[in-house]
């Protein structure tokens, strides 16, 4: 049996999105040190401020300055901070109902241990040296045993109004491609295409999955497919990826190799984009040292009938 692989896998994307009136005014108020909630209709002050009541759905949008200053309502603590969270020591995670508010703001609390921390117990906001209009100008919460903070008297109203901002959204993990896809990333190295058979129905899945998800049987029979194959759908990239050195457009697409009953993905090359079409035969192009193909290009045959690979479309 071949090793099973296992490698380090991230995937993250920066997630840009535009901000309504209420969540502008709120992250503005906080690159200014100013703490904002939004009253419901019924008289409740909703911290961080949202623009639907959560119990009515009522649209609600009027600005309401709360305090800097509040009360742990519950908490829990993290031993082991993580990339990118408020601190670099251990610390607690705090629900804080601030002054004037009527639910509760998560954020971290910078405390010395478990011991130190309890529910009903005072804070006040850590305000970040650097603000720019971000949940992260809130840099934490400290304990505080002084009189409640006094109110600026804000309406909500600033000059240069925060009103998108990016979250970068990433996750790390360790992947396992599991025994059927070890065998197909192996079989790669040496250049060949590897699926397995279905011992019920007969196809062959490239790359295999361990199981035929037609029969929902295990598959074990090795079978080497291709190495040419037929380009059965394909789309036209016009967006240049961050991290990918390939000027657009290019054409991504999936191809069905010959033998194979499941169509894989991968870039066609070797020919103008605005030339690319269905049905045509492809062949994988290597790069020195590559592990797969870089890309496929034409063959020079004639382009599939379109009955050879409708079922792969």
């Amino acid at each position: 049996m071949p090793e099973v692989l296992k490698a380090p896998l991230v995937v993250e994307f920066p997630f840009t999105r535009s901000l309504g009136p209420v969540q502008s005014a709120f992250l503005t108020g906080l690159r200014e040190r100013v703490v904002l909630g939004v009253k419901t209709r019924d008289g409740r002050t909703l911290v961080p401020p949202v623009e639907y009541d959560p119990v009515t759905s009522e649209e609600i949008g009027e600005l309401v300055e709360v305090g800097s200053t509040g009360t742990v309502t519950t908490w829990a603590w993290n031993h082991e901070p993580r990339r990118g969270q408020p601190l670099d020591t251990p610390f607690a995670w705090v629900l804080v109902k601030l002054d004037g508010a009527d639910t509760g703001l998560l954020h971290a609390l910078d405390a010395p241990d478990p011991d130190s921390v309890h529910t009903g117990m005072r804070v006040r906001v850590r305000w970040a040296e650097e603000r720019s209009g971000a949940i992260t100008d809130i840099a934490c919460f400290e304990p505080y045993d002084g009189e409640s903070a006094e109110l600026t008297g804000s309406d909500g109203r600033f000059e240069d109004m925060v009103t998108g901002i990016v979250a970068p959204a990433r996750l790390d993990y360790t992947y396992s491609p599991g025994r059927a896809q070890s065998g197909y990333i192996n079989a790669l190295s040496d250049r060949r295409a590897v699926g397995e058979r279905c011992p019920s129905c007969r196809k062959v899945y490239v790359p295999p999955r361990g199981a035929c998800p037609t029969c929902g049987v295990a598959t074990s029979e090795q079978v080497e497919v291709g190495p040419r194959g037929t380009l059965t759908t394909y789309c036209i990239v016009n967006i240049k990826a961050k991290n990918l050195d390939i000027e657009v457009p290019y054409v991504y697409g999936h191809i069905a190799l010959d033998g194979a009953d499941l169509a894989l993905h991968g870039r066609i090359g070797g020919i103008p984009y605005d030339q690319v079409r269905m049905g045509l035969r492809v062949e994988p192009v290597w790069t020195d040292g590559g592990r797969f193909p870089d890309h496929y290009r034409p063959t020079g045959e004639p382009d599939a009938d379109y009955d050879t690979y409708k079922e792969l479309v």
